[in-house]
């Protein structure tokens, strides 16, 4: 019995040990799960936000895609842009894009032109051979348009019904005339009106031979050396008061009509050295100034044009000439400038894109002065030095644009694939 009683009591602490143990366990579970040493936690990948047009179009898509051509849609990722309307994109990215920046800087802007002109008639030498009467072409001297023609050299002979009939009335005025030396003062003077009306008359019409008898014909002569720029004139053809048979140019003078960007036209003056070159003449160099602009603009081409007088005795400068023309504009000084490449020109303004630090690009917009031949005034938007981007600039603003385009969006909407 007592053995009985000492075993349960055994028993009973045995029992009571484990069941404090288990409890002791339990309260310190949690203090030695904090204490358990862990591992690092592993980098998050940086989350893709949607993906976008490789040409920079407006178009995204939640999911990769193809374009038409069958280029890859490029990932945005989550950070890229800034609050501030700055770009900030990966040094890999920036290496794919081929980003090159230049400082914009102060220095003396090249005003020089270079413009394509063309060789025109000197308009102040085109002479129109058209007889004031009607009548008819009895004969051709000169017969072919192109041909040099002198000054005074016959050019065709005409029969008109009116000119004989004037031809004889001032005949018989003469005659007559002649016939009342003896009569009376009163007389006379009638005659001598009479005879001066009918010179007059044929003076008007441009006919020299008025001391002939009765001629048949009259003979146009050219009144000046040059080429027959039009011949309308055919033997035989009957031809009416006004009508233009001949169009003769004196070509010992021509002009050069260029045609000048509107943006460029402030740089030129009257009297601005032009120099010229003709692919018919290489190696030649032509020299001129301009002697007009145009008052008027050409709304299809946006372009004004200049006329410059050249001198041209030998007849080598032909109408239609292509020419390549070099006008030097006005010094304006050191301006700060940048590459003409930096430049983004939507149509309603004009942005560049500056580089803030490696990687990260501020788009501004500037106001624009003169242009050059590479380089462009900058007249406000960024300050001398900074480093503007001239290649691949149009990518880093398409992801501007996309940004600007997405800023309406709330974080929590997810960008919608186009149709």
């Amino acid at each position: 019995m007592k053995k009985s009683l000492i075993i349960s009591s055994i028993t009973l602490i045995v029992l009571s040990a484990t069941g404090a143990g288990y409890w002791l366990g339990t309260q310190h579970a949690p203090l030695m799960a904090v204490n358990k040493p862990t591992s690092m936690p592993k980098t998050a990948e940086p989350k893709i936000l949607y993906y976008r047009n490789p040409m920079g179009l407006p178009d995204t898509s939640p999911v990769p895609k193809q374009d038409e051509m069958g280029m890859d849609y490029v990932a945005v990722y989550e950070g890229e842009f800034e609050s501030n309307g700055a770009v900030q994109l990966n040094v890999e990215k920036v290496q794919k894009l081929g980003v090159k920046t230049e400082l914009a800087t102060l220095r003396e802007l090249d005003s020089t032109l270079r413009v394509t002109g063309r060789v025109e008639a000197n308009e102040r030498r085109l002479y129109a051979i058209a007889p004031k009467f009607e009548g008819w072409i009895e004969k051709l001297h000169v017969n072919t348009t192109g041909q040099v023609v002198n000054a005074g050299q016959a050019l065709f002979e005409v029969y008109s019904p009116e000119l004989v009939s004037a031809q004889r009335e001032y005949a018989l005025a003469k005659q007559g005339e002649a016939a009342m030396q003896h009569a009376d003062e009163a007389a006379r003077a009638g005659m001598k009106q009479l005879t001066a009306a009918s010179l007059a008359r044929l003076q008007n019409w441009d006919m020299p031979d008025v001391t002939r008898d009765n001629p048949r014909t009259l003979t146009f002569h050219s009144p000046v050396t040059g080429i027959v720029m039009e011949k309308k004139a055919v033997q035989g053809m009957k031809f009416g008061a006004g009508e233009t048979l001949y169009q003769i140019a004196d070509l010992s003078s021509v002009w050069v009509l260029a045609d000048i960007a509107e943006q460029d036209v402030g740089k030129i003056t009257l009297g601005t050295p032009a120099q010229l070159s003709f692919t018919a003449y290489p190696g030649e160099t032509f020299t001129g100034k301009v002697d007009y602009l145009y008052p008027t603009l050409n709304p299809a081409t946006r372009t004004v044009q200049v006329r410059i007088e050249l001198a041209n005795p030998k007849g080598r400068l032909k109408p239609a000439l292509y020419a390549s023309v070099i006008l030097q504009g006005e010094q304006l000084g050191k301006v700060l400038t940048v590459p003409n490449s930096a430049i983004i020109d939507n149509g309603t303004k004009q942005v560049v894109l500056v580089q803030l630090a490696q990687g990260r690009f501020e788009p501004r917009s500037v106001k624009l002065g003169q242009r050059g031949d590479q380089y462009v005034e900058i007249l406000e938007g960024i300050g001398e030095g900074e480093q503007v981007v001239t290649s691949a600039n149009f990518l880093i603003d398409a992801e501007s644009n996309l940004r600007a385009a997405l800023s309406g969006m709330t974080a929590a909407s997810a960008p919608v694939a186009s149709q």
